[in-house]
């Protein structure tokens, strides 16, 4: 080899283990400042109080604080695009909604699921239902899918939004049974069950926004929609056992954006496992009835590429497109 070029090589050798090392200390010297976590749902629900417990016992693993920043919008999408263009660092670190299987490729949020970002944990599960009146006339799924087959179209029910978990839940539901809703589109949960009390929609399909109502004795839940019947109502059959092939759980995972230090990584994904199954996240989640479901980060990244095939087939079987140009 020429002089110059063997110098030339043996510097550039030299200065990428220098650079090699710099990193290794850098992360090992990870985290030395406060963790920002994007919640991508507004503050005080179902998925911003698990999340803030989770955060809450992965802060005491790490020796720092994760400071929640909530940016809500878009069904989640508004801030998982924040988290995604973020520096990838470790400091900014957030929840991946599920959902982003779907609106990536209807074209609601322009993220690669499988390209943009890094994957540490699955976390839990929602407890999805359909939920009435208790003065309503239907006392079980089986009355209430009749009534909506004498008459299609006329039996109303509220979700969180157009294209989201609970949407598209009920439209799946809706096309195993045979019958056709009238979906009224909410900006969230919270304003489609307080229609609900009100009179002004017949039924909800949520999370367990219904579930203190439903205890109270004001709301009647007809199923839910897990593999399993949940915790807190194992009554009420779910869908599966009332002859209607359909799972819909919308589990919440942890990640951050692509290109985050392989150390780094690693040590998200130790310290969110111990979290996972920390006293303060379970705890979090027996209150709101939510399944724990953890999967490592590997594990979480395959579940979301086959989510992401599943959506595919979803999105033609339901024309979810179609349905969301109407509004």
């Amino acid at each position: 080899m020429h002089p110059t070029r063997r110098h030339f090589v043996l510097r550039s050798l030299g200065a990428s283990a220098l650079l090699a090392t710099t990193a290794r200390s850098w992360a090992a010297g990870y985290p030395d400042r406060p963790i920002t976590f994007v919640c991508p749902w507004p503050a005080g629900g179902t998925a911003d109080m698990t999340m803030r417990a989770l955060c809450g016992a992965a802060a005491k693993q790490l020796g720092q604080t994760i400071v929640v920043e909530n940016k809500a919008g878009a069904s989640g999408m508004l801030g998982l695009k924040a988290l995604a263009s973020a520096k990838p660092d470790g400091y900014t670190i957030g929840q991946i909604p599920i959902s982003v299987t779907r609106f990536s490729q209807l074209g609601t949020v322009q993220i690669d699921p499988l390209k943009d970002l890094t994957y540490l944990a699955r976390t839990s599960g929602q407890a999805f239902g359909i939920a009435v009146r208790t003065d309503a006339p239907w006392k079980t799924l089986k009355e209430f899918v009749a009534a909506a087959k004498a008459d299609p179209g006329k039996l109303t029910y509220g979700s969180a939004g157009i294209g989201g978990a609970t949407h598209v839940g009920m439209e799946e539901f809706a096309l195993a049974a045979g019958v056709q809703f009238n979906h009224i589109p909410y900006k969230g949960g919270a304003p489609a069950l307080q229609d609900l009390m009100g009179g002004q929609i017949d039924a909800l399909a949520d999370s367990s926004s219904w579930a203190p109502h439903v205890k109270a004795g004001k709301l009647r839940l007809l199923a839910t929609w897990g593999e399993k019947r949940t915790q807190d109502f194992p009554q009420t059959p779910t869908l599966r056992e009332q002859g209607f092939d359909v799972v819909v759980d919308a589990p919440n995972g942890i990640g951050a954006p692509k290109g985050l230090d392989p150390a780094i990584e690693r040590k998200l994904r130790e310290v969110f496992k111990a979290a996972a199954a920390s006293p303060e996240f379970t705890s979090a989640c027996d209150k709101i009835d939510a399944p724990l479901m953890y999967l490592d980060g590997p594990d979480y990244e395959k579940y979301v590429a086959a989510t992401y095939k599943k959506e595919t087939v979803l999105i033609e079987r339901l024309k979810l497109k179609e349905l969301m140009a109407k509004g």
